[in-house]
């Protein structure tokens, strides 16, 4: 493949949480102020609308250095297989994007306030798209039995069984 593709943070995430952890993001309630140089208030009418919104961002604090293109245990856990990059989601991954469904609390302007967005203070914002239930998965959905148990403490804050520190 060859060619790149020019992208440019639209934003900027404002949180209290300022580290990268792999727990408790339910209760972090973060801003996104979008840019004013390239936006203006018209860009979030209609917005607060949605009661989700999904968030795009960049791992801006991965060291390219620390990027994974091959298979690893996820977390480090050697109690769970080993698993290509893009069986997992990450923060190591090849374009250091992430993107997160978050609960959408107020819209003011240029400033959104959510809830759960697992991305720290500082993260450059990518994209912003509403929920819409025609988009989320139709029929029934499978994952292994190690994704289920990673995601244990993931939202509400209680580590996995399995978790190693």
């Amino acid at each position: 493949m060859s060619g790149e593709i020019a992208i440019w943070p639209i934003g900027i995430v404002r949180s209290g949480r300022s580290a990268a952890s792999d727990d408790a993001w339910d209760k972090v309630e973060a801003r996104v102020e979008l840019d004013p140089a390239q936006f203006g208030p018209e860009a979030t009418a209609g917005l607060g609308e949605f009661s989700h919104i999904e968030v795009l961002f960049h791992f801006h604090e991965v060291a390219p250095a620390n990027i994974e293109t091959g298979a690893r245990h996820p977390r480090g856990n050697t109690d769970w297989p080993k698993v290509g990059i893009f069986a997992q989601r990450g923060k190591d991954r090849p374009n250091r994007i992430g993107s997160t469904i978050c609960a959408l609390v107020s819209v003011d302007g240029l400033t959104l306030v959510v809830r759960g967005l697992d991305a720290i203070d500082g993260t450059p914002v990518l994209d912003i798209k509403p929920v819409m239930k025609g988009f989320l998965p139709r029929g029934k959905m499978r994952e292994p039995s190690w994704a289920r148990e990673l995601m244990k403490g993931y939202w509400r804050g209680t580590k996995p069984d399995m978790m190693r520190a």
